[in-house]
């Protein structure tokens, strides 16, 4: 029994016999809403017409300049979600063959059609397609909670990252710079991580993001040792800036801007096999550098990049603190 109260899904049925469209859509017009192409061509503009709508797409596979298989490869390489089906009149074994094994099609179906088999296919079909799109939206909340859980990873190891290098490189206890840090990666619109987990076994994630940690913990002490032998004052910074980013930073009489903002959020948005830069690396030694000397830089996101300016440091936030930040990402 058909709900009325929901929309009819839509299944597109490409032929180029004007009696087979109309047979079609008389069996099937109860229970979906049917449209319908006359070639390969007309199909695939329907399917970029109506591809969020479409559940189910079934070809013929004999007809004029094309076969419906490059249909139903074109369908299955943009829109893995449609459920896609292969018929025909004709003993095409080899072209069915093909698309079966390149998983291009869910079925095939021998005309002439039997009405109540047609009925029942297309009733399954439209069901399985249904329980691909279920399952494509749990995998993107899965994927949003898996993302969220990778940059608090990250903000984390920063946190300790920051206070064990500040606490060795002020005499008298430096700044924690993870606020200023963060502050630059929202005004940068930082994006979460790839998916790596999809990819790789867990237990293989966690190794490779514990050696990537290590790797930029180090690049870092060694930016931070080349700043602090060199010396100067905090105001100084922005020239550094200047040397490292080059063009990628503009000077201004109170601060600068800094352009290339990937440069601002690269250890927490990029995969966990991507190194990081020296050029980031620099970044977080800066705001440390800066800590030794009571200082941090204020953010403000702008259409030409991140501005800052230097202002005094503030106390290391507090647990409250650094989970109320990484709520914000």
């Amino acid at each position: 029994m058909i709900d009325a109260a929901k929309p009819l899904p839509a299944i597109l049925y490409v032929d180029d016999e004007p009696t087979a469209l109309k047979y079609f859509q008389r069996a099937l017009g109860a229970q979906a809403n049917v449209l319908t192409a006359e070639s390969v061509e007309e199909g695939k503009r329907m399917l970029d017409q109506h591809a969020d709508t479409i559940a189910v797409l079934v070809s013929d596979q004999r007809m004029p300049g094309a076969y419906g298989n490059e249909l139903l490869f074109y369908a299955w390489d943009r829109y893995p979600h449609i459920v896609r089906i292969l018929t025909t009149a004709f003993s095409e074994i080899a072209h069915t063959v093909e698309a079966v094994n390149q998983g291009q099609i869910h079925r095939y179906i021998q005309k002439p059609w039997d009405i109540s088999a047609l009925r029942m296919e297309m009733k399954q079909a439209v069901e399985l397609a249904r329980l691909r799109r279920e399952h494509a939206q749990l995998l993107r909340e899965k994927l949003l909670i898996r993302q969220k859980q990778a940059v608090a990873n990250r903000i984390g190891t920063l946190y300790a990252l920051c206070a064990g290098v500040a606490g060795e490189a002020g005499a008298q206890g430096a700044a924690v710079p993870i606020e200023a840090y963060l502050a630059a990666a929202l005004c940068a619109g930082l994006t979460p991580p790839e998916p790596d987990w999809l990819m790789m076994d867990y237990s293989d994630l966690i190794s490779s993001e514990a050696f990537r940690s290590a790797a930029f913990a180090a690049a870092v002490r060694t930016q931070l040792d080349g700043l602090l032998a060199r010396g100067g004052g905090a105001a100084d910074v922005f020239d550094r800036l200047a040397e490292v980013f080059a063009d990628g930073f503009d000077r201004a009489a109170d601060g600068g801007t800094i352009v290339h903002t990937s440069r601002l959020t690269e250890f927490l948005e990029t995969p966990t096999a991507s190194t990081v830069s020296q050029q980031h690396a620099f970044w977080l030694a800066a705001l440390l550098w800066l800590g030794t000397h009571g200082q941090t830089l204020q953010m403000a996101g702008g259409p030409d990049g991140v501005h800052v300016k230097l202002v005094g440091a503030d106390a290391a936030p507090t647990p409250a603190q650094l989970a109320g930040w990484i709520e914000q990402f």
